[in-house]
Parts: C-alpha cells; structure tokens; sequence
C-alpha cells in the first residue's frame, strides 16, 4: 500500500467539477511514485503505474441528480479503478478543505490490492467474521441511512462481524435523502432495481471493509466541554432520567447549572444550548478520561455519547434525553465550545502522529511519511461555522499531519468503534506499507 491520490473541485456544472478532478488525479499520477511491481492481486496500468482498484467518492447534494453520470463518467474516465464506494451529503471534505451547502465532488484513490478489501451493501452483506472467500474483516468504513430501523443495534451487529470490533464512518443524510454508492468488481447486485445494479442506491448500509493486513489509526474527537459534575443515573425509564446520585434528576440538574424553574423561560433558554454526556456501564474503561462522579471533568473521553436533552418532567422532578439511560450511567452536562473543540482535535492528531511514531519513537524522523491516506467524518453541526472561519477544522488536520491526502463527508451522526456519535469528528489514516528492506 502506497501514498493514496485524492482531488476535489467546486462547479455548479458537474461536468466541469468531473474535469478538473480528473485532471488532478491524472496530474499527481504521472508526477507520483515511480514504476513498481503489484501487490498479490493486483495489476499494474497503463504507463507503470500501480493499479488503484478501489476508490471513495463523496458529491455534495448539490449534484444529488446526476450522481449516476458522475460514477459513470469517473468510471469510464479512470477504468483501473473496479470498485467504487461513497456517498452523497450536505457537506464534503478533502485535504485543507469542505464544501458545505454547496457543489463539491471529491475522490481518494486508494493503492489496496482487491484481496485486501471487501464492498458491501445492505443487499450484498458483510459476511460473518471470515467469507466464504477467505477474506477476513478487520475495520470497515461504513455509511448508513438514519432513518434505518434498530440503527444502534445494527451498527454493534456489524461492528461484531469484524475482528477488531471496530468500525469507522457517519450516517448520511442529505436534501436527496441517503444516497450510498457500492459499485464492486465483483458483480452487479441483481434483484434489487437499477440503482444497486449501477452502484448506487438508496437507504441501508454500506461500506468497504478491510484485512487485517490493512494498517489504520483512528481516533474520536469531542466537540463539547463539560459544564458541570458527573453524576451516576441511579433511577431512569427509558429516555427519563429519574434520580442523580440518590435525589431527584431535575433538582440536581438545575442545582448544577445554576437554574430554578422559579425563572422558567431562563430555564428553557440554558437548556436548549445544554447537551449530555452519557458514559454507559459497559463502556467504562480506566485507561480512558473516564468522568469521576462528583467533579467537571477536564475533557470527555471517546466512550462517552453526546446527547440532547429533549424535554423536562417537573412532576416526576425528572427530564429527559434523545437515548435510552439506563441506571449505573454516568451523565455528564455539557455545551458545544470552539476552543474545546479545536483543542481536542489538535489532541487526536497528536495522539495518531505518536502511535505512528512508535513506542521508542524512533520509527521515522516524521512519522506522518507513515500515513497513505486519511479518511474524515465531522458533525453537520461542525466545520466552518463551528470552528470560526471557513475550512478550519480541516486546516488543523493539515497542520498536524501535513498535506496528507484525505476525504470524508459531515454527517447527521458519527460511527466509530460499535457506537453512534454526535458533535463528534472520527479521524482515520492508512498506514503505509513497509518499504522493503534492501538487499
């Protein structure tokens, strides 16, 4: 696996968005790396360079309508690629740059020999743990339909059919609805209309999933500071969060935050800007930043889900949540912030540069060489407007790790790992081959 090759044009006419991206992916071709020998499976093209069967394509809804002559005319346009994999969104990403609200096209082509990856779809599933084809799953990137019955458990479903339990990617929603593109070489899906037959469809899952063989390093970051103590939910039904550390919920939320329902319509203004964090029992891990009941944490860690709270029940002295509470959770009140965000971004960054470093840190004078490729996934509630000026959250990826190639999409929800986040972004890199040691 070699440095990836990614473009990204703007053009209301995406005829013209479709030329210039190709004429930047055929311009750092010929000026990439030189001639090579293929991976196992693979091929080599036209004019000795490595064969990229598998490419991302993410197109803002501005050119929802043509989505099916975009991929076809990439297609006919690039045949060495055989795979597709991609979505259409609000908004897009792609090295120091999104286009959010407005025309965008952008592709990542991605040097993995076809044995290393598998296309699925929700009519072309992901096989349990090991296909009938030998391949086995270690990750997968993942796209989803939001309005997708049982979303949670669907997600920790899939996430179990990989070895690493270890998924990556966001739900997909536009003004078009959930469109997804899984084009695989390995055959039209048939029985399931036009659309999935050419690559593209509406609602479900899916993805690419990757081998074991297929290095990544990826990390959650929050978007939220905490205002308050943690408590531990020790009475809740459902959605309602009933008793906090022993005492009524909403008496000890308001106590928090400063608030009485004396000065309701104060009451309403500070809750609608107030989200929490919810860190359920079986999530609790010490190596993490684990909230301590009882005081405001500094930061909260990747297990922790954030949360809307969507309604009070002064009757029961209670309130309630966008997601079930079960009892033993700790909650943790919390706000959107800039400069929290921004800083813990500036920490996940720092976090994938040391990993790719090495324990002795003695790998390569600059680890982030290491990386092949990038993949991200922010919030629609982030980018731009959240960060302070347009592109700048994705100029702190390119200032940590350097003009690496890298697309993505914001989205109505992150995954990582076998879970559904909020105001979260989700940073994953490929991780370079090993140069073969010379003789």
């Amino acid at each position: 696996m070699k440095r990836f090759v990614c473009a990204h044009a703007t053009h209301p006419q995406w005829p013209e968005a479709v030329r210039r991206v190709l004429a930047q992916l055929r311009a750092q071709r010929r000026a990439g790396a030189p001639t090579q020998a293929p991976e196992a499976g693979g091929a080599v093209a036209d004019g000795g360079a490595a064969v990229t069967p598998l490419a991302l394509l993410y197109v803002t809804d501005h050119h929802a309508d043509a989505l099916p002559e975009i991929l076809d005319q990439l297609a006919d346009a690039l045949p060495q690629v055989t795979d597709w994999v991609g979505a259409v969104t609000v908004g897009i990403c792609a090295s120091g740059t999104e286009f959010i609200d407005e025309p965008g096209i952008a592709v990542m082509l991605c040097d993995l020999a076809p044995g290393r990856y598998r296309v699925f779809s929700g009519v072309a599933p992901l096989a349990a743990t090991q296909g009938t084809d030998g391949f086995v799953p270690q990750t997968a990137l993942v796209h989803a339909d939001p309005a997708t019955p049982d979303l949670t458990e669907l997600v920790q479903e899939l996430a179990e059919r990989t070895l690493s339990h270890y998924l990556f990617g966001g739900l997909v929603a536009s003004r078009a609805g959930s469109l997804q593109i899984a084009r695989s070489s390995r055959g039209g899906i048939g029985g399931h209309g036009r659309e999935a037959a050419s690559g593209w469809f509406r609602g479900g899952f899916s993805g690419v999933a990757f081998g074991p063989d297929v290095g990544i390093v990826s990390r959650v970051t929050q978007g939220v500071r905490p205002v308050a103590p943690a408590r531990r939910v020790t009475a809740a039904t459902g959605q309602r969060v009933e008793v906090l550390d022993g005492m009524p919920a909403l008496d000890v939320l308001l106590g928090d935050l400063g608030l009485s329902l004396q000065d309701l319509p104060a009451v309403v203004a500070r809750l609608r800007e107030t989200l929490v964090g919810l860190q359920r029992p079986a999530t609790a891990d010490p190596a993490r930043a684990t909230p301590r009941v009882g005081r405001v944490p500094l930061r909260l860690g990747d297990d922790v889900l954030v949360r809307h709270l969507v309604g009070l029940d002064p009757g029961r002295r209670a309130f309630i949540v966008a997601d079930e509470v079960p009892p033993g959770t700790v909650l943790t009140p919390c706000e959107r912030h800039r400069e929290a965000a921004r800083a813990d971004l500036v920490r996940i960054c720092a976090e994938i540069r040391d990993e790719l470093a090495g324990e002795d840190g003695t790998a390569l004078a600059d680890p982030v060489q290491r990386i092949a490729g990038a993949v991200y996934v922010s919030c629609n509630g982030r980018g731009g407007p959240h960060f302070g000026a347009p592109h700048a959250e994705l100029a702190i990826i390119r200032q940590a790790l350097g003009d690496v190639p890298l697309v993505g999409f914001f989205a109505a929800g992150e995954i990582a790992y076998h879970r559904l986040y909020g105001y979260t972004g989700v940073l994953t890199v490929f991780v370079a081959d090993a140069a073969p040691a010379s003789a």
